[in-house]
């Protein structure tokens, strides 16, 4: 009975043993786990808080740079405007110092020659038979009303204050003496020019009426040099 009574107390006391050790072990592997699972929540929420900061700083610079490309539009758009001001600028120069005969002209445009008529009748007046000035007006006029940017007779270029005179079969042009036939060379759209001379009824219709012998024609080039003013005309 009394090593019943022993092995029922060592029982006990090995029983209590285990379920402390038990117990101790079970509290120290769940106040290690709660203590990591701490851990990690702090770092997750510092994470989080970390990254939520970023994305408002990337939502800030990405709202700085749409602000700065605005403005840089801004300005392109205003040096483009003022670009194309002075680009406009220098095109009514040119064209103002290409219509006053400043600087040398190329371009497409027409031809038409007048010559005197081949010829005349003995009774009639030879002067009926010949080129005057009359007949050179209504052609220049005619090329510079259709739109003509640039007109010579034999070579001499036109300008503003060109002057035209007939002093019997020569033509004088600023001073410079041309005999027959008169080569009008004129630079501008040729699809406009030749019919606007060929019109029925028109300038060419009148020059064959008048007896003068009219020859036109297209031309994909022609050049006039500038006028060059000698010391009689300045």
């Amino acid at each position: 009975m009394r090593k019943r009574g022993k092995y029922v107390i060592l029982s006990l006391v090995f029983l209590v043993l285990g379920f402390m050790i038990s117990y101790s072990y079970q509290f120290t592997k769940w106040h290690s786990a709660n203590h990591i699972s701490n851990r990690q929540w702090t770092n997750e929420y510092q994470y989080r808080r970390m990254l939520i900061e970023q994305e408002q700083l990337n939502r800030d610079l990405q709202k700085e740079l749409f602000e700065k490309q605005k403005k840089v539009r801004k300005i392109e758009e205003k040096f483009a405007n003022e670009e194309q001001i002075l680009f406009n600028l220098v095109e009514d120069v040119e064209k103002l110092r290409m219509y006053t005969g400043k600087i040398a002209v190329k371009g497409k445009g027409v031809e038409v020659t007048l010559a005197d008529a081949s010829y005349v009748p003995t009774e009639e007046n030879a002067n009926n038979y010949i080129v005057h000035e009359s007949h050179v007006f209504k052609v220049v006029n005619e090329l510079l009303i259709s739109g003509a940017s640039a007109v010579a007779i034999n070579g001499q270029r036109l300008s503003k204050d060109s002057y035209i005179s007939c002093n019997g079969p020569v033509i004088t042009v600023d001073g410079n003496q041309f005999p027959a036939p008169f080569v009008i060379t004129a630079i501008g759209n040729p699809d406009v020019l030749y019919p606007a001379l060929n019109i029925a009824g028109g300038v060419r219709d009148q020059l064959i009426e008048d007896n003068i012998v009219v020859k036109m024609a297209k031309k994909d080039e022609i050049v006039l040099d500038p006028i060059i003013h000698s010391e009689q005309n300045a």
